[in-house]
């Protein structure tokens, strides 16, 4: 280890764990010397008669139940099995250009290399230690990697006793140069000098074995062992609060030890290099919530997430001018050049970030297939529209609204926009009437036949308030006091209605044949482990489900497309561009009751919200 102050500090604070950990064993062991003193005076004479007898024996079975509670602890620390993140090895035969810059900047900063190299779905990268036994050569039961892949093997073979793993966020090797990402890694990779040393080492095995023993005890497990792994639990917890604030100083001097080694190392590459970071870390979170996260919930998981982070900073850039100047970076060779088959790892990271994110299944099936970018607008935008749309109607059935007010209008028992338009709509923002509002809107709508319908009374006669209310009670908080009752109860159906079927889709994420949770890094109980949103509002669900309505009544009377936003998800394209300006509409109609502006946007792009549409 180096003479950088840091390195000292991690030091000096290392060796404070370690007496933390040498006190609990004198601890431990003050019990059976008192007893082998007592023992030994005995057996000299000088301590005799009944009361040292009796304090004899006392502390005889006191040190060796002492003993025994101490060797159960230290079974439990030494066995029980770190935290690892979830990752995708990379052999060093899929990368050996990226394993060769590594070393290299390993040589230039004289410290050592890291024995493996991993990939995680996240934008951020640290050295791992996976020396514990448990972590040992298991290369298709390690549940630490994502298997199966083609050109993807655990390089366990060349890891040391020593050597941490350099696991490396993925989003960085797509939309980083070579240069940019080796100024990156430069303070992560130095950091495995101050890890060579055996006394911050040794102080991180412990604090690891501390954490994992507390994990364990926190299982749940029978009424025997939850009573003995209680104890072991107390004691483990004890300990890490003896020693967390000394932990934390060893990892803040490690971190500003390898900090002051990598300054000499590409040091004003790597102040440009930060911005790409934090652009980055914003691409791949809206890449995530707005694009990923609606495949995930159709039963798709998009193959290639990471090149579809340099697409959506691509068009950043090309939106802001601001990050103008980081489209120019383009030109130079992106660091996934150095992977030999940057599609299959991409694709595996893909689906490690869906499972992580989502809690979807560890391998693709039927109803968990990989869907391309080309693909996304017809297997995932479409389908997830209608598919809002046919739910939409189905809970109006369950709340017995009509599908059409006039028995003798033409497809009245198909689904229409205009059944849910005419549902949402408070009767007193709705004064003027429906969609023939002019002449002009009726010389628009002259190419389909004409809709009559009575101007007023609304199709409210069958339909009581008070079941609404009932629905509702618990929707009227986050809806508004001056919701009207209709969306209040339609929101809580569709809330209903979506637990029904999310409790009805089958667990997934069960271990495969001859793995229990035990012998998994990481419990898929607890998936997904990162969710990226809280649960949607009745509120959110009425909004989407309504827009989806509208857009599957657009594509099916207007001619419009489903289309991919790279920055904002799913987008409706009528002529080929952008349709604007609805959230706001819908939002007028599911809050206020207010169809004015929604109806004024259908009437300007062409769209009959009479028609029938098609649900899936």
């Amino acid at each position: 280890m180096g003479v950088e102050a840091g390195a000292q500090a991690a030091r000096s604070r290392a060796l404070a764990v370690l007496r933390i950990r040498s006190r609990a064993l004198a601890v431990a062991l003050l019990p059976a010397a008192v007893a082998v003193i007592l023992l030994a005076g005995g057996s000299t004479g000088h301590l005799v008669g009944r009361g040292w007898d009796l304090a004899r024996w006392i502390m005889g079975v006191t040190a060796v139940l002492v003993l025994l509670a101490a060797g159960a602890i230290a079974l439990v620390v030494a066995r029980s099995r770190p935290a690892v993140s979830p990752t995708v090895a990379i052999a060093e035969e899929s990368a050996p250009d990226l394993y060769r810059m590594v070393r290299d900047l390993a040589d230039r900063l004289d410290v050592p290399a890291p024995s493996a190299i991993a990939l995680t779905p996240d934008c951020d990268s640290w050295l791992e230690d996976r020396t514990h036994p448990a972590h040992g050569p298991l290369p298709q039961e390690d549940r630490d990697e994502i298997t199966g892949v083609r050109g993807l093997t655990p390089a366990r073979s060349r890891r040391t006793a020593a050597s941490p793993v350099l696991v490396i966020g993925s989003p960085f090797l797509w939309w980083m140069r070579v240069g940019e990402l080796r100024a990156v890694l430069a303070p992560v990779v130095a950091g495995t000098g101050p890890s060579a040393h055996p006394d911050i080492a040794a102080a991180r095995r412990f604090v690891r074995g501390l954490d994992a023993a507390v994990a364990v005890a926190s299982a749940p497990r029978g009424p025997v062992f939850r009573s003995v792994l209680a104890g072991v639990g107390w004691v483990a917890r004890l300990l890490l609060r003896s020693c967390r604030v000394h932990a934390a100083e060893m990892e803040r001097g490690v971190a500003a030890a390898a900090a002051e080694r990598a300054q000499a190392v590409d040091y004003g590459l790597r102040i440009v290099a930060q911005e790409q970071v934090g652009l980055a870390y914003a691409g791949w979170d809206r890449l995530l919530t707005r694009v990923a996260l609606p495949a995930w919930r159709m039963g798709r998981w998009p193959s290639r997430l990471d090149a579809g982070v340099v697409a959506a900073l691509t068009e950043l850039s090309r939106r802001d001018r601001l990050a103008e100047g980081f489209a120019s970076r383009l030109g130079e060779r992106p660091a996934c050049d150095l992977l030999e088959e940057p599609g299959t790892i991409d694709e595996a990271t893909s689906l490690l970030a869906a499972r992580l994110f989502h809690g979807g299944p560890a391998e693709a099936g039927p109803d968990w297939a990989p869907v391309d970018w080309q693909e996304y607008p017809e297997e995932v935008v479409d389908r997830t529209w209608r598919t809002d749309a046919a739910r939409l109607h189905r809970v109006l059935d369950t709340l017995g609204v009509r599908r059409s007010p006039d028995p003798v209008t033409p497809h009245h028992d198909a689904p229409t926009l205009a059944r849910v338009v005419d549902h949402l709509t408070d009767p007193a923002a709705d004064a003027s009437g429906r969609y023939a509002e002019s002449d002009a809107d009726d010389e628009r709508y002259a190419t389909g036949p004409t809709v009559t319908t009575p101007p007023t009374e609304p199709d409210t006669a069958p339909r009581s308030p008070e079941p609404y209310k009932a629905m509702a009670a618990d929707d009227d908080e986050e809806l508004g006091e001056s919701c009207s009752p209709h969306s209040a109860a339609l929101a809580a159906g569709l809330t209903a209605e979506l637990a029904r079927e999310e409790a009805a889709t089958p667990a997934t994420g069960s271990a495969p044949p001859g793995q229990g949770p035990d012998a998994a890094l990481w419990d898929d109980g607890s998936l997904p482990l990162f969710p990226l949103q809280p649960p949607r509002s009745g509120r959110e669900l009425l909004a989407d489900h309504v827009t989806a309505m509208v857009c599957c009544a657009a594509m099916d009377t207007a001619g419009a497309t489903p289309g991919l936003d790279w920055l904002d998800g799913p987008t409706l394209l009528v002529n080929g561009t952008r349709a604007a300006d609805l959230a706001p509409r819908v939002l007028s109609l599911v809050e206020d009751g207010d169809p004015a502006p929604l109806r004024a946007w259908l009437i300007d792009l062409g769209i009959r919200p009479e028609k029938p549409v098609r649900l899936v």
